[in-house]
C-alpha cells in the first residue's frame, strides 16, 4: 500500500512542479492569466478520475460503449462550438463536419479490420479520433475566420460580381483546412523519428509487443489524418455556405 501512497504523492510532485515552471515562464512572457494551465490539470484529473471509474463497466456493454462515446462527442462539439461561436453557422457545422470525420473514419477502420471490433478498441479509437477532429474543426474554423477578416475586401468584391457566398470564400476555405490538417501531417511523418506518439507507448507500457504497439499507432495515425481532413474540408464548406460574413471585431 505505501508504494501505491508514493506513487502518487511524487505524481502531485512532479504534476505541481511543471505546473509552477509554467505559470513562471507564462508570467515573465506576460500571458495571461497564469492560473489556465492549473485550472486545466485540475478538469483533467476530475474528469480522468470519473472517466476511470465510469469505464469499469463501459466495456461489457455495447450501449454504454455507444453511450461513452456520443458523451465524448458531445463534449467535444460544444468545446469547438463555443470556440467559434461568432461564425455563422458553426453551431450545426461543427456536428455535422465532426461527426462525418469521426464517424467515417471509425467505420473505415473497423469495416477494413484493422482492428477488433471490440470494446476496448472501439472506445480507444473512438476516443481518439473525436477529440482530434475537435482540434481539426477549431483550427479549421479560427483560421478561416482569420481568412475572411484579412480578405473581405476582397471577398466582398467578388460578392459584388455576382460570385455566390460559396465562391467568394473558396480559396480562403481551402486554406483554412490546409492549416487545419498540417500539424498531424507533420507529427505523423516525424514518428519513430521525433515523436513516440502515446498510443504507441501506452500500448508497450499495457504488455503488447513493439509490433503490435506500432500496428495499432499506425492505424490511430491514418484513422487521425483521415478523420481530421473530412473534419475540416466539411466545416469550412458549411462555413462558406453561409450569407453573412464574420463580423469584424469591435474596434476593428
Amino acid at each position: 500500500m505505501r508504494p501505491l501512497v508514493m506513487l502518487y504523492v511524487n505524481l502531485a510532485i512532479g504534476v505541481a512542479v511543471l505546473l509552477a515552471v509554467t505559470s513562471a515562464v507564462m508570467a515573465w512572457a506576460g500571458i495571461r492569466p497564469i492560473r489556465t494551465p492549473w485550472w486545466a490539470i485540475a478538469r483533467a484529473t476530475t474528469q480522468l478520475a470519473l472517466i476511470s471509474i465510469a469505464l469499469r463497466g463501459v466495456f461489457t456493454h455495447a450501449a454504454w460503449v455507444a453511450a461513452a462515446l456520443l458523451a465524448m462527442f458531445a463534449v467535444a462539439t460544444w468545446t469547438t462550438g463555443h470556440r467559434l461561436r461568432d461564425l455563422p453557422g458553426s453551431a450545426y457545422g461543427v456536428v455535422i463536419a465532426c461527426g462525418a470525420g469521426a464517424g467515417i473514419a471509425l467505420v473505415i477502420a473497423f469495416a477494413a479490420r484493422t482492428l477488433a471490433f471490440d470494446a476496448r478498441y472501439v472506445i480507444a479509437l473512438g476516443g481518439i479520433v473525436i477529440g482530434n477532429t475537435m482540434t481539426a474543426s477549431t483550427l479549421a474554423g479560427r483560421h478561416f475566420r482569420s481568412g475572411v477578416l484579412a480578405r473581405r475586401d476582397e471577398i466582398e468584391g467578388w460578392l459584388a460580381l455576382g460570385a455566390t457566398p460559396s465562391q467568394s470564400v473558396l480559396d480562403v476555405g481551402r486554406s483554412a483546412a490546409h492549416e487545419a490538417v498540417l500539424p498531424v501531417t507533420d507529427q505523423t511523418r516525424t514518428t519513430g523519428l521525433v515523436t513516440l506518439p502515446g498510443a504507441f507507448v501506452g500500448a508497450l507500457m499495457g504488455g503488447a509487443s513493439p509490433l503490435d504497439a506500432g500496428r495499432f499507432q499506425l492505424v490511430v495515425l491514418a484513422t487521425i489524418i483521415a478523420g481530421q481532413t473530412i473534419t475540416a474540408v466539411l466545416l469550412v464548406r458549411i462555413l462558406g455556405r453561409s450569407p453573412t460574413l464574420v463580423a469584424e471585431p469591435v474596434g476593428g
